[in-house]
């Protein structure tokens, strides 16, 4: 199967998701439409963190990046034929919809077979997609395989998951060719300076996905003396957070944990403001840290730079845009695709 082939069935994935936002169904592929409706309701029904909306988003995020311009970009340092393709296996995470499609596509462009592991969290919609991406190159069907138990029979691994199991990855796979990542957060500057329609933005980067992701902003910088009722009057359109019980309860559960151990809070009944030199914050709770000169606040940049996914801010990611990554976007900063062609 030549990298044409393999291409043009991701085209085609995008063009079918173009095609369920705008309802003009190709003959045929009806079927697959009433599916992906349901299974996005069977999603919510599995984890309640993947709400209908926050599934939609993920999904028309992808339908904009699975192009055939921007493919062919991200394939560019691809051969056009493998001629000894490897087993790969995938250890997905499960903390957004869709988390391991990203690298499951490097794997299946670079030419590889895939040995998928999914999420307990995340296992009912990438399935659906792999069988699309058969039912447009029957040719992957050989290529794929699915395990709920330990690995075996791989080549290579690309493993996603917590601190905690990233020193288990980093030791178990250390014998094979191997991609591991762990925890990383997003931060946020501020200057004092953004006008209303930014701090709108920012709560975008905030509250996507209920903050899960390794792209949203878990920590804001902010000078001394910064006014926070300014970024609560922005953020107040995102109060509907809360119609969701897993994150209320969460609300609820972090608030009386801080307020029973004396913890100073700002509190604008939906999310709370801590001030904290920790980077990750727990769900519903957002870090901040002072700084005092554009020096000190690239030391502390500098600092955490192995733990940090993105930057927002003037002169780094645009507000609004941390949950909207390219295709050449790569979790970590490792290039997937690179580390798959030399294998």
């Amino acid at each position: 199967m030549v990298l044409k082939q393999r291409k043009a069935a991701f085209v085609e994935l995008g063009r079918f998701l173009k095609r369920h936002y705008s309802t003009k169904f190709n003959e045929g592929e009806e079927n697959f439409h009433l599916a992906l409706t349901s299974l996005i309701d069977s999603a919510f029904i599995h984890n309640g963190w993947f709400t209908p909306a926050n599934v939609h988003f993920a999904l028309q995020s992808w339908a904009s990046q699975l192009n055939e311009e921007d493919l062919d970009t991200f394939t560019k340092a691809i051969p056009a034929k493998s001629d000894a393709p490897k087993t790969v296996a995938v250890i997905c995470a499960g903390n957004i919809p869709l988390v391991g499609f990203h690298d499951v596509m490097c794997v299946l462009l670079s030419g590889h077979a895939l040995l998928l592991k999914l999420s307990t969290d995340d296992n009912v919609l990438l399935p659906f997609f792999i069988k699309l991406l058969c039912h447009y190159e029957p040719e992957f069907e050989s290529r794929l395989f699915f395990t709920d138990s330990k690995l075996s029979q791989f080549d290579a691994v690309i493993a996603t998951g917590s601190n905690n199991t990233y020193n288990y990855f980093q030791h178990y796979f250390a014998k094979y060719p191997h991609i591991t990542r762990k925890n990383r957060s997003s931060v946020a500057i501020l200057n004092g300076n953004e006008t209303n329609e930014s701090l709108v933005e920012l709560g975008k980067d905030v509250f996507t996905y209920f903050g899960l992701g390794c792209r949203n902003v878990s920590k804001l910088f902010v000078p001394i003396g910064y006014d926070f009722s300014k970024f609560f009057e922005a953020i107040f359109p995102f109060k509907q957070v809360l119609d969701n019980n897993k994150y209320a309860n969460n609300y609820e559960y972090n608030r009386a944990i801080y307020l029973m151990g004396g913890a100073p809070l700002l509190d604008n009944n939906f999310v709370l403001l801590k001030e904290e030199t920790a980077l990750h914050s727990p769900v519903a709770v957002l870090h901040y840290q002072y700084y005092t000169s554009k020096d000190e606040l690239q030391h502390l940049l500098d600092q955490h730079k192995a733990d940090l996914q993105c930057v927002c801010g003037q002169g780094y990611t645009p507000f609004g845009y941390s949950q909207q990554p390219v295709i050449s976007d790569f979790a970590d900063g490792i290039n997937t695709l690179e580390f798959l062609v030399h294998l």
